[in-house]
């Protein structure tokens, strides 16, 4: 579909934002993101009361599956519709779609509609990922822009930590359905917070199209490969021809998209975005750390359970050190980038912390203290956070406007995969070793082939980050836009 946008019609206003636009619209993204973000942990306590009461439990994983491949596949396209038309009207569409789907599955009757309310979700959630990074990166030049991914992992850290215990909420004490409900009047408010001063931002594309089969193999392919994450070693053995057949599908399908890639004339993704180097080398070592904690933070808690002992609402407790480092890091990489010429640096060094943490916490998994572990995995949380924010502004940076929002929906998208390949690959070590992933008794709790599971675990996660280290070493730098008279002051 080609659309032509005159640069007359493109909404930007003579006078720039000022500085309490510029916070009420990155609040108002920021909300946004917080109900995605919840809606991806808020459902896990609720569930055992769904499928008491809608039946069909044996569907119950799709409430989470369907969210995560509609969200993941979508992140993409919304950066380059956001590119093409501007990233108010795309925000709204997102947001629209998510309460949309809220809607559906705090109405649902039984367990299909529900699924479908939560890939509706989905469809939405994931645009609002990739567009409040998007957005923040308009707003604000690379140089300063940094200290904001500080707030990002803070958003997220809300979520791991309230989503559960608002869903455990609900569903206890009063009905399931308000997991959902909530962010009607919440989804509302943030429309109305960026309503305004969303309007001041520009178009930067002015003649575009919108490659339509591109977009479909992009979500076709991707749903598939994920289906392959999350059904292999528990639908299905990892071996077994129904695996095998989605994973040829989605390399059949990833194959005819670079296929399109190269023949389209204005390709989903630009090839000009993909060739970059630094967009390269950037997305793949956020897509390596996020598989690392994703699926260190799955299996942490199992470790806690079986191995320490505790209860799941202390093994709950004691990932707080995880979450809260990984935010403390984040901060202080962002606050620190502006300072630095060679700012890659801060997350190498972060990154090469957190290995060294990871790589003491495989040692001593047998026989380790609570205390001791809490150290560490604080720790590992301080030094992998420093990626992110170096990792995202180093891609945003290294792109012009006019694809700003492809880039960041690249990087989101990339970093959703991870996560998927990060518990996939930890729970095939998992499952290779005989560990009880549910937890189930402890009786065997300090058994030899239980720690050895955990050693295996532990040393995985710290070779995905060991391979994030080399992709953030091989990442050109460039010096990064601003305000002239923003000093560097360090090199």
């Amino acid at each position: 579909m080609d659309q032509t946008v005159d640069s007359r019609t493109a909404v930007k206003s003579d006078a720039p934002l000022s500085e309490s636009e510029k916070n009420a619209i990155i609040g108002g993204v920021l909300l946004s993101m917080l109900l995605a973000a919840l809606d991806q942990t808020i459902v896990a306590p609720a569930m055992p009361t769904m499928a008491r009461l809608l039946g069909h439990a044996e569907y119950l994983p799709w409430i989470v599956t369907g969210y995560l491949l509609t969200a993941t596949a979508m992140a993409p396209l919304y950066g380059k519709i956001s590119d093409v038309y501007g990233r108010r009207p795309t925000i709204y569409a997102a947001i629209l779609i998510f309460l949309a789907g809220s809607l559906v599955s705090a109405m649902a009757p039984n367990m299909l509609v529900l699924i479908v309310g939560r890939a509706i979700q989905g469809a939405g959630g994931g645009g609002l990922f990739a567009l409040a990074q998007t957005v923040i990166g308009d707003l604000v030049p690379p140089r300063e822009r940094a200290r904001y991914s500080a707030w990002i992992a803070g958003t997220w850290a809300v979520a791991s930590i309230a989503g559960p215990l608002l869903g455990g909420t609900f569903a206890e004490h009063l009905h399931w359905s308000l997991i959902f409900w909530i962010n009607i009047p919440l989804g509302l408010v943030a429309m109305a917070i960026i309503n305004k001063p969303l309007r001041k931002l520009p178009i930067a594309a002015k003649h575009h199209r919108i490659d339509g089969l591109g977009a479909l193999l992009l979500v076709a392919a991707t749903a598939l490969l994920l289906l392959a994450l999350n059904w292999g070693g528990s639908e299905y053995p990892w071996l077994s021809r129904e695996i095998f057949g989605l994973l040829a599908c989605s390399a059949v399908i990833w194959s005819a998209f670079a296929l399109r890639l190269l023949r389209a004339a204005e390709p989903l993704i630009s090839l000009e975005v993909l060739g970059n180097p630094i967009v390269l080398a950037g997305t793949l070592s956020l897509f390596l750390l996020q598989a690392a904690n994703i699926g260190l933070a799955v299996y942490l808690p199992v470790y806690l359970q079986s191995i320490l002992g505790l209860s799941a609402s202390e093994s709950g407790t004691a990932m707080l050190g995880l979450m809260l480092g990984t935010v403390a890091g984040a901060t202080f990489s962002g606050r620190t980038i502006p300072r630095f010429a060679h700012y890659k640096r801060i997350a190498m060094a972060g990154v090469t912390f957190a290995i060294l943490c990871l790589g003491i916490l495989s040692l001593v998994a047998g026989h380790a203290s609570l205390l001791i572990v809490e150290i560490l995995t604080t720790c590992i949380g301080l030094g992998s956070g420093t990626t992110f924010p170096v990792a995202t502004v180093s891609v945003q940076n290294a792109v012009d406007q006019a694809h700003l929002g492809v880039a960041t929906g690249v990087l989101t998208f990339l970093r959703s995969l991870g996560s998927a390949l990060g518990v996939a690959i930890l729970g095939a070590v998992a499952l290779g070793y005989g560990l009880p992933l549910a937890g189930e008794g402890t009786q065997a709790a300090s058994t030899a082939v239980e720690a050895l599971a955990f050693v295996m675990i532990f040393f995985t996660a710290a070779a995905m980050l060991v391979m994030a280290l080399v992709a953030l070493v091989l990442m050109p730098e460039k010096p990064l836009r601003g305000h002239p008279e923003a000093p560097v002051l360090a090199d």
